[in-house]
């Protein structure tokens, strides 16, 4: 049945909060070269072979070396536009944001090559995230249409208004979704149903375009907040760990320019630090 809800060590700059004073750490480890344009999302692929990346300036999907960050391969340029997020569905499928095609393509992978066999459009208009359910269920975010669409089998089966250029999705460890509804500087805990279970928003956060994210198997939360140049690090509780970046425009260690993607597995977070055309990587240290 469809459902509609609507919704009304280096120079390092580490903020953190009150008692929390090295609990918590991203330690620079390496950048890559400049041979991206403007990347947004990244997932690994299931071996961890590739870091693919969605290099939006290049519209394709770059496949890096998740050690040494080299391009290892490509595809997508000749026909999309616009390459803002990837992600695998339970059949190793890769379903890609398409945005400025005003769709969500999908590819079976051979190597670093994508052969196309599908495509999701319906009532969505420029996606910039897509995440695949368990049960086969695609969510895809129209950062035009200021909705999140819910697709099964290529047809519409709900949906969120209300929203205001929504972004990334990611999927809780208890099987909610994270929804980064970037215009209004927030982000929204959704059941896989849609239904709004939590806000993270206002002064505490800070919030200034919060775009793309992953989410730890505690339920820490990592996210690329673009318009503050910085990367925000946020317990399942809510509370702000650490902010890393000056909050102004910088490159280097521990420096961003409108960062966007965020990819964590295990203690290794690749970040797309969007705006200096680069995939950086860091590492989790705890106390």
């Amino acid at each position: 049945m469809r459902s509609i809800i609507t919704a009304t060590a280096l120079s390092l700059t580490l903020l953190l909060a009150p008692g929390l004073a090295q609990a918590f750490e991203l330690r620079f480890e390496a950048a890559s070269a400049a041979v991206l344009d403007n990347p947004h999302d990244l997932k690994l692929d299931a071996g961890q072979k590739y870091l693919l990346v969605s290099d939006v300036g290049n519209n394709r999907v770059a496949f890096l070396d998740p050690a040494s960050l080299a391009v290892v391969g490509s595809f997508g340029a000749d026909h999309q536009s616009g390459t803002h997020d990837v992600d695998f569905d339970a059949d190793g499928r890769l379903h890609v944001a398409d945005t400025h095609n005003n769709r969500v393509t999908i590819y079976e992978l051979d190597g670093t090559r994508g052969t196309l066999v599908g495509e999701l459009s319906e009532r969505v208009r420029g996606p910039e995230g897509v995440l695949a359910g368990p049960d086969g269920r695609i969510y895809v975010a129209g950062a035009w249409s200021h909705n999140v669409v819910v697709y099964r089998e290529g047809v519409v089966v709900g949906e969120l208004k209300g929203l205001r250029s929504p972004h990334d999705l990611e999927w809780t460890p208890d099987g909610n979704i994270w929804l980064a509804d970037a215009g209004n500087d927030r982000m929204l805990l959704l059941s896989p149903d849609l239904e709004i279970l939590k806000e993270w928003s206002g002064t505490a956060y800070a919030f200034n375009g919060v775009r793309y994210q992953d989410v730890l198997p505690d339920g820490t939360v990592i996210a690329a907040d673009k318009n503050n140049h910085q990367v925000k690090v946020i317990s399942a509780e809510g509370e702000l760990l650490l902010t890393l970046g000056t909050g102004r425009p910088g490159k280097g260690p521990n420096q961003f320019t409108t960062p966007e993607g965020v990819e964590v597995h295990g203690d290794l977070v690749w970040i797309s630090d969007s705006g200096n055309d680069r995939v950086v990587r860091y590492r989790i240290i705890r106390d």
